[in-house]
């Protein structure tokens, strides 16, 4: 929301900011601190939307830096990239060497585009410019994107869980990133692919909406499991 306000009125995205970041950072040590001394989880239980928590603390650049608050916006990109490699070697692992992941958490596997992608968006707010860096985190992103897309005859034979919405905003993180790479480069590699992945996010919010619809109308959602 501090986003979407911080063209409009920043007198409305600055506190929206603050309270976000304010409430990430608890959450952040909170998880953590649970990671770090619990007695039940197994590697089984890890997927990619545990990246939320920790991660997800990249994002703050992208409203912070506008807003003036560029050290800040340093700390929680730093700490987002650190659980973001962290997280994804014990992910990989569990992945590679571990019984298959159950079909209802198989969306979640599009949440790995979003780690890269926004931090591209954000460490190129925070430097101003697209370096090498910038471009290691874009094209880590960018292959993961095609890596997922190879396995889309996977994917269109799952079920419809409300994990699908898993697949809407790593999408539209590699569109916007994509969109700053066309404008960085002028490249028009980068303007027909973002065009042809906004143009799969909007269809996809289409489906998504109709699906979410038609399982809350047939009662499918937030029922005890078989």
């Amino acid at each position: 929301m501090s986003v979407a306000f911080l063209d409009i009125d920043k007198g409305i995205s600055e506190p929206l900011w603050l309270m976000g970041v304010a409430w990430h950072l608890v959450l952040t040590l909170h998880v953590v601190n649970a990671w770090m001394h619990h007695e039940h989880f197994k590697v089984q239980h890890i997927n990619p939307a545990w990246f939320i928590p920790a991660v997800g603390n990249v994002i703050v650049p992208v409203a912070g830096v506008p807003l003036g608050y560029l050290e800040l916006s340093w700390f929680f990109f730093s700490v987002g990239m650190l659980f973001w490699g962290i997280l994804l070697i014990i992910i990989f692992y569990r992945l590679m060497f571990h019984a298959p992941m159950d079909e209802k958490l198989l969306p979640t596997l599009f949440i790995l585009i979003a780690p890269p992608a926004v931090g591209f968006i954000a460490y190129r707010g925070l430097v101003g410019e697209i370096d090498t860096f910038a471009r290691v985190l874009y094209d880590a992103g960018l292959f993961m994107t095609l890596l997922l897309f190879t396995q889309l005859p996977r994917f269109l034979k799952l079920r419809f869980f409300l994990s699908w919405w898993a697949y809407s905003f790593p999408l539209a993180a590699i569109s916007i990133a994509s969109m700053l790479m066309f404008e960085h480069t002028g490249e028009v590699f980068y303007g027909w692919l973002s065009a042809t992945l906004v143009a799969s996010l909007i269809l996809l919010i289409g489906l998504l909406l109709a699906r979410t619809l038609k399982a809350v109308l047939g009662h499918h959602i937030c029922v005890p499991e078989n």
